[in-house]
């Protein structure tokens, strides 16, 4: 095969790859790289900068192991064989050096990102934030409205621009609570307390699931969450305790039996310490 020809079938298959790859990200929505929330943006960004630095050191190494491949092949008598040669300050430097830079600019990002992004950390605004307790189950998601009195199966819903505070457990095997189109996930373990706090910017309805592999329901382990207008909620809240039976603690004992892919459920919650209840269920060992 031509020389040409080998170049040519190169370089098409790297622009089918790229053509690939922009067409795919161009008709698919991918909600980390396309947050609704501040701290997925943030998150966003980190992910897009980091990734950018290292492909300065990525992608001169692929073009240089091409270009090596080629140009010191076993048939081109042409190119310049010195088994001697031992040194050249300038491609140390750059080898070295370049490297050594990233590596310390990508430590300060991280640094920083980590006390920016801690998800134990509150955010600042100058609404009221809502309080909202997780309980993962198998292989479905108990929510909690201590300040409302209600509690829902499967779907959140909170005003636009109110940061969320998440207090997050497990009456099941270890989970991990997540919604990309808002921020990144966190775990959920029994006998733990994990804190998450997000926000939303704008409404919306956002895709919400386990992102650590539970058992065979896992799959099923979906929730929605919804960004509306503060009088909404105010609305949806009423509507809930005027229509929806009450979470008793042998309800609960029934929804937290193995089920997946479970639709909505609302209820008015009786056990305002119901996540209490679930944690020290845990920590102290069976009368």
């Amino acid at each position: 095969m031509k020389k040409t020809t080998i170049a040519t079938l190169v370089a098409l298959l790297v622009l089918g790859f790229i053509a690939l790859s922009a067409w795919y990200m161009s008709t698919h929505y991918i909600a980390v790289l396309d947050p609704k929330g501040m701290i997925g943006q943030k998150e966003r960004d980190l992910i897009v900068t980091s990734s950018i630095l290292m492909l300065i050191v990525v992608i001169p190494v692929f073009v240089f192991t091409l270009l090596f491949a080629w140009r010191y092949r076993a048939n081109n008598t042409k190119a310049k064989h010195t088994p001697d040669w031992e040194h050249n300050y300038i491609a140390e430097y750059c080898w070295w050096g370049v490297p050594l830079i990233i590596i310390i600019v990508l430590a300060l990002l991280t640094w920083r990102s980590s006390h920016e992004l801690n998800p134990f950390k509150p955010l600042v605004s100058d609404k009221k934030p809502i309080s909202i307790q997780v309980i993962a189950l198998e292989w479905k998601w108990l929510f909690l409205y201590p300040e409302q009195g209600i509690a829902t199966v499967n779907f959140i819903q909170f005003p636009e621009n109110t940061p969320l505070n998440f207090e997050i457990t497990s009456d099941a095997p270890m989970n991990s609570f997540w919604i990309p189109a808002l921020g990144g996930q966190i775990y959920a373990m029994p006998a733990m307390r994990s804190k998450l706090h997000l926000i939303a910017n704008k409404k919306g309805v956002f895709r919400g699931s386990s992102s650590n592999i539970s058992g065979e329901g896992f799959a099923g382990m979906v929730f929605t969450a919804k960004s509306i207008s503060q009088e909404d909620f105010d609305s949806w809240v009423n509507d809930v305790h005027s229509s929806s039976p009450p979470l008793t603690m042998d309800l609960y004992k029934e929804l937290a039996k193995p089920s997946s892919y479970d639709p909505p459920h609302y209820y008015v919650l009786e056990e305002s310490d119901l996540f209490e209840k679930v944690m020290m269920k845990y920590m102290h060992p069976p009368q």
